[in-house]
């Protein structure tokens, strides 16, 4: 899949996961591209600085856990998060419809 096939719906994609709970961003990366059978394996370029835009929105928050003698930053959703993710999931769900309808052959 092209990489800019994602353009546009990084934000939601980052939601969705950590709806689950949260994650750190390594196991984000890893949790997309399996969710997505690897059709997105996603650079960590595109994704770190994604976290920080959302949580400088308030849509995440994070903190620091020491896993396995490391340090690293978790992140999960906020309220304001939650939200945003369902509308994402309202806008996409038009979207595809419209697009459904429109390439469907006739």
């Amino acid at each position: 899949m092209r990489p800019d096939a994602v353009r546009g719906h990084l934000d939601m994609l980052i939601l969705a996961v950590l709806a689950a709970g949260p994650l750190h961003g390594y196991a984000l990366l890893n949790e997309i591209r399996n969710r997505s059978r690897g059709e997105l394996d996603l650079a960590q370029g595109t994704v770190y600085p994604a976290l920080h835009r959302l949580e400088g929105a308030n849509l995440l928050a994070s903190d620091w856990r020491r896993v396995d003698g490391r340090r690293r930053r978790y992140y999960h959703l906020t309220s304001p998060g939650r939200e945003a993710l369902a509308d994402e999931r309202s806008n996409w769900n038009r979207l595809m419809l419209a697009i459904s309808a429109t390439i469907a052959e006739r």
